[in-house]
């Protein structure tokens, strides 16, 4: 599975990280799927462009899967 590291930032917005991470060519495709139903959140199909997405989420769209991390946060203590 790959991963996209916030780097201390709070979230990411989904139509945002799939420009990123080169799932899409533009931010309209990025919608499109999205609008569409073909990216899911956690499991879940998601439909909201600019979901805020935080470390621990995975995102799931076609075969591909990316889960959110952050590097510069401490890990919680179990």
């Amino acid at each position: 599975m790959q991963t996209f590291d916030l780097q201390g930032k709070e979230y990411i917005e989904l139509n945002k990280l799939l420009k990123l991470v080169q799932w899409v060519e533009s931010g309209g495709e990025a919608n499109m799927l999205i609008e569409n139903g073909e990216v899911s959140v956690n499991g879940d199909v998601e439909t909201r462009k600019r979901n805020k997405l935080r470390a621990g989420f995975i995102i799931t769209l076609f075969d591909h899967q990316i889960k959110i991390i952050d590097s510069l946060s401490p890990e919680p203590i179990a």
